[in-house]
């Protein structure tokens, strides 16, 4: 049997995601409930990741290696876990929240810095929210809030 390759996410739909824009002050608001949310998310992934594993593997060993009982157990967990994490983006998307990244709880809130159509962004360990992201460059294209014209103003629109 080919090995098959490990999944990076559990089997979750993605959740649409109202287009709310936000500004510091409106971001860092919702920190205390947006950080409880994350933190579950990187816990409950990291959980769903390791059943999913030890799934694999004893798919992969002679049929003896794990007992249908435990089988059974992980495969009700890994269920258990996606729903968990499924209910947690509903969380986010109903603030127009995005999680980039299960692994690590990366949020983005939309917003606009200088006129175009940005993110700021939060990730787990970070007090508040001060750093933000062009919508197209991601983590990678983080930089600090101080001196850009942050707005929760649409693209175009009035400020």
């Amino acid at each position: 049997m080919p090995d098959r390759p490990e999944p990076d996410r559990p089997d979750v739909p993605d959740v649409p995601v109202a287009e709310r824009l936000y500004t510091v002050d409106a971001a860092n608001a919702t920190l205390p409930f947006v950080r409880r949310v994350a933190e579950d998310l990187v816990r409950d992934y990291a959980r769903w990741r390791a059943r999913v594993r030890a799934i694999e593997v004893a798919r992969r060993a002679p049929s003896s290696a794990l007992p249908a009982p435990t089988a059974r157990r992980l495969q009700r967990e890994t269920q258990a876990l996606a729903a968990d994490i499924q209910t947690s983006l509903g969380e986010l998307a109903l603030l127009g929240v995005q999680c980039k990244s299960l692994e690590d709880g990366l949020i983005d809130f939309p917003t606009v810095v200088d006129g175009a159509p940005a993110f700021l962004c939060w990730r787990p360990g970070e007090a508040d929210v001060s750093w933000w992201h062009r919508r197209d460059a991601g983590f990678g294209g983080r930089q600090p809030i101080a001196g850009a014209l942050v707005s929760a103003a649409a693209v175009g629109g009035d400020a």
